[in-house]
């Protein structure tokens, strides 16, 4: 219910993270999710680079959240990207195995708390072939949309949101959203712009879930 408080919980990877300015123009859309909710809402970004669903538990980093929030709180969920590494096993996870395990405890946490868990799929990177942009970690989609379903989840399909929003505006223009634009490689990584415009694809989706929160959409 709109004017009550209400804390958005962020558990992600360097996607999603905050940075400060000495890594301008570089940004996750963590750092720009307030700016389409009402006052009301103070968003929580725990996001770190380099996690994974597996890395974000077995480091601790979960902890802190989960001893703060409060009922009717969210936790937003978005991992892929780093569970994909098989060279880095202290991260990787196995799309239908352990991957889907961590998401589970995620859930059943954040439900004991008497919080709302959301899963996110992971944001779609600039991967742009034969005039057409392609969507990465599809198992790892695949198996959070499975868990979704499985547990009566909200999910937000940010993967399939973001490569639609990339293909409407164009490689040319989609790639200013990038960091390669700045380094020459790196088509991962957002710049302010990106993550501005992926944090506004997230509230148009908190708005569509037509849950407690979608009433603080601005």
């Amino acid at each position: 219910m709109q004017g009550e408080k209400i804390s958005i919980y962020l558990a992600a990877d360097s996607t999603v993270r905050n940075y400060d300015s000495t890594e301008y123009p570089q940004a996750g859309w963590g750092q720009f999710i307030a700016d389409y909710l009402t006052p009301e809402v103070a968003v929580k970004n725990h996001a770190v680079g380099g996690k994974s669903s597996k890395s974000f538990i077995t480091e601790g980093l979960f902890d802190p959240i989960i001893d703060a929030i409060e009922e009717n709180d969210y936790l937003f969920i978005q991992f892929g990207h780093n569970d994909s590494t098989k060279d880095r096993p202290e991260r990787y996870t196995e799309a239908y195995d352990d991957y889907k395990h961590y998401l589970q405890q995620y859930i059943d946490e954040a439900r004991a708390k008497k919080a709302i868990p959301v899963l996110v799929t992971p944001v779609g990177r600039l991967h742009h072939v034969s005039g057409e942009f392609l969507t990465d970690f599809g198992d790892y989609c695949n198996a959070m949309k499975e868990v979704a379903e499985a547990n009566d989840v909200f999910i937000i399909d940010l993967m399939k949101k973001s490569i639609e929003y990339l293909s409407s505006i164009g490689y040319d223009r989609a790639k200013e959203l990038y960091m390669i634009t700045v380094n020459g490689t790196d088509c991962t990584h957002s710049t302010e712009k990106g993550a501005q415009e992926m944090a506004r694809l997230v509230s148009q989706e908190i708005k569509e879930l037509n849950c407690s929160l979608s009433s603080y959409i601005k």
